[in-house]
């Protein structure tokens, strides 16, 4: 099977299975989004959620977020992994914000990558989910699944989203990201998996991963 048999394949499955995935964070603003990513890293989307609703209440802008001490921040989201650490890079990004782009919420990688906290995944999963731009933002079950489907070497992330973007149309992107993290969590997780009997481990899967 070619790689773009694979392609064909894998978004014919993905899209029967997840026709509109929803965007697991719960926000309301291109900030809120951010900030929600940010709090995500080594984090389950699940806590997040239990997290945001109170932090945004008391701050749900730059503004209002810089006007909380960090260890007001750290209150809200104490429970979330590293939240010292993201509670700093909340507050200090904030700050940036106001004195940067008039807290508004820029929309390139760049300029959103050099905020604290923030790497190339969060602002790839913003630039997608809050302005449509296309880009692919690789999580931990991406990084699986491209390996396991025989789609990247597996060797980093970085080259994952290389190879990604090179298998799949650019219109697929923002779609397909979700749809294979959903997948991942649903029916291809990390542990006790039986890719012979996937949807798509069992058709595309690298055969050395099959035995």
């Amino acid at each position: 099977m070619t790689k773009a048999e694979k392609a064909a394949f894998i978004l014919q499955t993905l899209d029967e299975l997840y026709q509109v995935p929803p965007i697991p964070l719960t926000h309301r603003s291109p900030y809120q989004l951010l900030v929600a990513v940010l709090l995500s890293a080594q984090t389950t989307d699940v806590k997040v959620n239990e997290v945001t609703p109170a932090l945004f209440k008391a701050a749900d802008t730059p503004e209002k977020m810089v006007h909380l001490s960090v260890d007001q921040i750290l209150d809200f989201v104490r429970t979330v992994g590293l939240a010292p650490g993201k509670s700093k890079n909340i507050h200090r990004l904030s700050e940036l914000l106001l004195e940067n782009h008039d807290g508004i919420v820029p929309e390139t990688l760049e300029e959103l990558e050099a905020l604290p906290g923030v790497g190339h995944k969060t602002a790839s999963v913003v630039v997608a989910q809050a302005f449509g731009q296309p880009a692919f933002p690789v999580d931990t079950h991406i990084h699986r699944l491209a390996y396991r489907w025989g789609l990247s070497n597996g060797k980093n992330v970085e080259q994952t989203e290389k190879d990604l973007k090179r298998t799949f149309p650019i219109e697929s992107w923002n779609k397909l990201h979700l749809q294979i993290i959903y997948f991942g969590r649903e029916y291809c997780p990390a542990r006790s998996h039986d890719m012979k009997s996937c949807l798509i481990c069992g058709v595309v899967g690298r055969k050395s991963l099959l035995r």
